[in-house]
């Protein structure tokens, strides 16, 4: 029997398996039954391999151990299906050469069947340069995504993520005490039956553990994230905006082209987002590049003239004296070079050898760096440039939205810079202020933890290495909307942070584990919920009626619908302002309580309340 027939019959028999019975009694269950089985479960390979395929479905099966300390323990393996089609094949090749054989013997008699024999032949033959070159990529494969076989108990912790409204569809995240991941993907359903399992097997553990002794430490780290906030926990305006269509967009402009009422249309895309069909024509907008009161007339007159100045930039790229090429190659256009032909390359848009468009974002950047050589050019802009690129699809008119990204919007361009420990320092203080569990997490790690470096590429790439890529550009536009923040995007790294956190203060994580635990989420997070989640953070960051001042600049560079009743929160100073007399922000003074003293410089007052 092959391989395939085996897992088929035994995926038959887990059907009627899926969940313990206590009732039965313990005496029922037997070593190596299977209790859970599922094909097509998916292992995704990171972004460097993409060229290997973004799915590899297998084969995944729970059986039942016994254990001396838990009672029961679960076994799970996950097989490729390659694999197993590689067995059945060899079967069938089997098949075929006896077959074969058979025909040979009876050729001579029997001449009418050479036309059907060759036909078999072809049928069970395939071209030796085509079957070489699947077997080399089936063995490349199998050496990345080969069988996967570990005892649960060993495990530090077990999530189910589920990413779909009815719970059946998402992810499998299994974490070693070495910190070591292994996530699968339920692209068909089939997780909810597992949560059973799960959640059957931990009960059972727990039960006979009560009346053991032991120091050996299961994995009773189990939970559950489905996708859905309750009611408390949205904006009070959640889901009362549509997308921005084709339709909506004519509607927020007058006659003669002009937005006539840009804070609608700014609130219309922070809660709704943009079509892709029209992102070409609305990313424009809020990059800065047309203004809100431009005509129709006057944008085409200033896509002209910037396109003149483009070229003459570009010219000026191409016009350099040898030495300055030199220089200009050592310290712009060598990093370009490299970072271009490997970003987004999966992408239509970006695909295959020689790809024009590939030639264009390298451009843009090398013309932008000339344009602002104070800022050059440094690693992710090309990830930042790439999707412009592929919704504007203009090179001028990409190179100029991008410029207003640079001077519009908050930007990162190295770790080191002192932007960086701005922003850090404002996304410590939102924690503080809205997860204290997480931050006092952070403060007991020290200086490590504080500098708080599973976040950093959040920062720098905008999220794009966090959420699939239209997941990522509806965070991009919620951003770009300026929507009664320019730091939305804070928000967005606390809304993961809230939801997917908790990990880390359960475990109590270090610092390397933490950088792994949200590394390992990127791609597998629900990019809905988080946004969900930070649009309801905003809103109760407005109600607060004062804030500290540590968030006084966080509010200060707002756009005008930061605080859009006219309202400004008193501002509590909460810092040691080692170089002040006094807050210099104007802040009033409240009285400390008892942590405040053992927090030190970092430590603020505990004088806020906060709605997870």
């Amino acid at each position: 029997m092959s391989l395939g027939q085996l897992l088929r019959r035994a995926s038959s028999k887990a059907s009627d398996l899926l969940t313990f019975n206590q009732s039965s009694g313990s005496s029922r269950i037997l070593d190596g039954e299977i209790i859970y089985s599922k094909n097509n479960v998916c292992v995704h390979p990171s972004d460097v391999l993409r060229v290997l395929g973004e799915h590899h479905p297998g084969y995944l099966c729970i059986h039942l151990e016994k254990d001396e300390s838990l009672g029961t323990t679960l076994i799970i393996t996950w097989i490729p299906n390659t694999r197993i089609q590689r067995q059945d094949e060899e079967a069938l090749r089997e098949m075929c050469e006896e077959h074969m054989a058979h025909l040979a013997s009876t050729m001579s008699d029997h001449s009418s069947d050479a036309e059907y024999t060759l036909q078999f032949t072809e049928n069970c033959t395939q071209p030796h340069s085509t079957k070489w070159e699947e077997q080399q990529k089936v063995l490349a494969l199998e050496q990345l995504y080969g069988v996967f076989r570990v005892d649960l108990s060993q495990m530090r912790s077990l999530r189910l993520f589920f990413s779909d409204e009815a719970c059946t569809c998402g992810q499998l995240v299994i974490a070693s005490r070495e910190s070591q991941y292994k996530i699968f993907h339920f692209h068909h359903g089939g997780l909810d039956k597992l949560s059973e399992v799960f959640q059957q097997w931990k009960y059972c553990t727990e039960t006979h553990q009560k009346d053991q002794v032991s120091d050996v430490k299961a994995c009773m780290q189990f939970s559950i994230r489905r996708p859905n906030l309750p009611s408390t926990e949205t904006h009070p305006e959640e889901n009362m905006y549509k997308r921005l269509d084709v339709t909506i967009w004519l509607n927020h402009l007058n006659e003669i082209g002009q937005v006539e009422e840009e804070y609608k249309l700014r609130k219309a895309i922070f809660f709704g987002g943009i079509d892709p069909t029209i992102r070409g024509e609305v990313w424009p907008f809020l990059l800065q590049f047309y203004s809100c009161e431009s005509t129709s007339e006057e944008r085409e007159a200033r896509r002209i003239q910037k396109r003149m100045e483009y070229e003459e930039l570009q010219q000026n790229r191409l016009s350099m004296t040898p030495e300055e090429q030199e220089k200009f190659w050592r310290t712009v256009q060598f990093t370009v070079d490299k970072d271009v032909v490997r970003t987004d390359r999966s992408k239509q848009f970006y695909k295959g050898e020689n790809n024009p468009n590939v030639e264009l974002m390298r451009s843009i950047l090398l013309n932008y760096a000339v344009y602002s050589p104070e800022v050059g050019y440094s690693q992710g802009m090309s990830d930042l440039v790439a999707p412009i690129l592929s919704e504007v699809r203009d090179e001028s008119d990409t190179f100029w939205c991008f410029v207003g990204l640079m001077q519009n919007t908050i930007f990162i361009s190295s770790p080191r810079d002192d932007d960086m420990e701005k922003q850090l320092l404002y996304l410590r203080e939102l924690l503080r202020l809205m997860h204290p569990r997480f931050y006092h997490h952070l403060v007991s790690l020290g200086e490590d933890g504080l500098q708080m470096l599973f976040c950093h590429r959040w920062i720098l790439l905008c999220f794009k290495r966090e959420f699939p890529e239209a997941e990522a550009l509806r965070i991009w536009e919620a951003c770009w909307a300026h929507y009664q923040t320019d730091y939305f995007h804070l928000f967005v790294c606390v809304a993961i942070v809230v939801i997917y956190g908790d990990d880390v203060i359960e475990q109590q994580l270090a610092t390397d584990q933490m950088l792994l635990h949200f590394s390992n989420l990127a791609m597998h997070m629900s990019g809905e919920i988080v946004l969900r989640k930070a649009r309801s953070l905003l809103y109760q960051f407005r109600l607060l009626p004062r804030i500290p001042c540590s968030l006084h600049d966080l509010c200060k560079l707002c756009g005008t619908g930061m605080w859009d009743s006219g309202y400004i929160p008193a501002v509590e100073c909460t810092l040691n302002h080692l170089d002040f007399d006094g807050c210099p922000y104007g802040g009033t003074s409240a009285t400390p309580s008892p942590r405040s003293a053992q927090e030190g410089k970092r430590g603020a007052k505990d004088v806020f309340t906060f709605l997870r």
